[in-house]
């Protein structure tokens, strides 16, 4: 019995047997997705919105607003962070059965840290692209220039030719 190494191709691709004499035989592309749609059993949105604490059910402890000072405020709950855990230690030394409400705090904590630092997420995209961008200029002008100085070069070479083959 003789098996196939590879499955046969989709049968959609007879959409584009005329596509080398026609290239715009092809069938346009679907649209683009747009809301809410199913992955894998779970639910994805196309909108890049980061969900506030109150929505994820999680107490906000830093202040709220369009003006939040970042680093403040990371330095604040990362200090935060550092007491609970000390007070956790404490906690399970003299009264271990009394240490869930401390890794709550720590978790909401935590939490918070962490939403703090995903609101940072589209400024870091920015930078790291603003980045990439100047690295692949500079590139680009390294290329040019040492394109420049080659064609200096063989102009050089190619007027010593023409005075050398001149002089004999």
């Amino acid at each position: 019995m003789a098996t196939a190494t590879y499955p046969p191709p989709p049968p959609y691709y007879r959409l584009y047997k005329d596509y080398l004499q026609d290239p715009n035989s092809a069938p346009e592309p679907p649209p683009p997705i747009e809301g809410t749609y199913v992955c894998f059993g779970g639910n994805y949105t196309t909108s890049d919105v980061l969900p506030s604490l109150e929505e994820q059910g999680v107490r906000q402890l830093y202040s709220k607003g369009p003006n939040v000072d970042f680093k403040k405020e990371l330095r604040s709950l990362n200090g935060e962070l550092q007491l609970h855990i000390l007070e956790l230690a404490d906690i399970l030394i003299e009264r271990p059965s009394q240490y869930a409400r401390r890794v709550e705090e720590i978790s909401t904590v935590c939490k918070n840290l962490h939403h703090l630092l995903n609101s940072l997420r589209p400024h870091q995209a920015r930078a790291t692209l603003i980045h990439i961008l100047e690295l692949q200029i500079q590139r680009r002008k390294q290329a040019v220039e040492d394109i420049k100085r080659r064609r200096e070069e063989a102009r050089r070479l190619l007027n010593e030719s023409l005075a050398t083959f001149d002089g004999h």
